[in-house]
């Protein structure tokens, strides 16, 4: 299984909605705690490029946001990247 990291902070809701769409994917995932300020809210800015939460990774890679998420999903292609198909 690949490794999965979703930096979020609290109250906020795309950070809620991506957490959920992993959780009901099934996979394990890190959820690092990020809010504004905080040394893990700088190292997803510097691994993302992005100012924003949610920030997922998998293997290292930037996926992006809830949005982003969402839209692999959408696609079919999210199970794919999470390790999901064969």
């Amino acid at each position: 299984m690949p490794k999965i990291e979703i930096y979020t902070q609290p109250y906020c809701p795309f950070c809620v909605q991506a957490v959920a769409l992993l959780t009901s994917k099934g996979v394990e995932f890190q959820d690092i705690n990020a809010p504004r300020g905080t040394p893990e809210r700088a190292e997803s800015i510097q691994r993302s490029g992005r100012q924003t939460v949610p920030q997922t990774f998998v293997d290292g890679q930037a996926l992006g946001g809830c949005d982003d998420l969402l839209a692999l999903e959408r696609s079919g292609r999210l199970d794919a990247v999470l390790g999901l198909t064969a």
